[in-house]
């Protein structure tokens, strides 16, 4: 579904990823970490083609990147550290405006059922303004799921979040991922992202510098593994 060959992205003279490879299959949850600078979320901003690759092959569900861009935008969500909302909208009004965006019928349904699934549903006439850093991220992730995409890409999508909220969201990213959703995550916590995901990739100074699936390694052990690799 995500494939990444040789990848590279330089700003000048600084290189920021220095021939990734790396391949998510359809239906897999991969959980990307590494050190700040490491290149996580450069790597993601070319998946969700906001950024242009400076050399490399990029391809998601069989589309090449940048050259067929409009064709993948339709088939990802993203969540990122901007939320893409608009203050002034309620809640379900924001989500109304991307369900017409993406020319999705049953609109007032589907808008429903996404403030339903993210704890929102009694807020979907207030103004996003008045919300928590915790509630934006809740609806933010709503938006990225609204049109049901086939690959999902989440940047630290725990930020702000509270424990209830954070056990909402693991119940959502499991049913994604049961529903054959492609799941890329970046975070930084080593052991909860290793237990969400099927396979965890460290990102170390632009390159790939490890892969374990959640089946070679316990929770305790990635971090002795992920401090290993990022003091070499």
């Amino acid at each position: 579904m995500i494939r990444l060959h040789a990848l590279v992205k330089q700003y000048g003279l600084n290189p920021v990823l220095r021939g990734v490879d790396l391949h998510v299959g359809q239906g897999e949850f991969v959980t990307l970490v590494g050190p700040n600078g490491a290149g996580k979320s450069t790597l993601l901003g070319i998946v969700a083609t906001l950024l242009r690759p400076t050399s490399g092959e990029v391809r998601v569900g069989g589309w090449s990147l940048p050259h067929q861009a409009d064709r993948v935008r339709r088939h990802i969500g993203l969540v990122s550290h901007h939320s893409l909302l608009y203050r002034d909208m309620t809640a379900a009004e924001n989500l109304t405006f991307f369900a017409r965006l993406y020319r999705l019928d049953r609109i007032e349904e589907r808008v429903l059922e996404a403030l339903r699934k993210v704890g929102l549903f009694a807020r979907q006439r207030d103004p996003v303004g008045t919300f928590s850093r915790g509630m934006v991220q809740r609806l933010t992730i709503a938006r990225a799921t609204l049109h049901e995409p086939d690959v999902l890409l989440l940047d630290e999508p725990y930020t702000g979040l509270d424990p209830e909220a954070s056990h909402l969201l693991d119940a959502l990213l499991q049913e994604e991922s049961a529903r054959g959703r492609t799941i890329l995550m970046i975070t930084h916590d080593l052991g909860h992202g290793l237990g969400l995901a099927d396979r965890l990739v460290i990102l170390y100074r632009g390159q790939i510098a490890r892969e374990v699936t959640r089946a070679e390694i316990s929770p305790a052990a990635i971090y002795d593994l992920y401090a290993d690799v990022t003091m070499m």
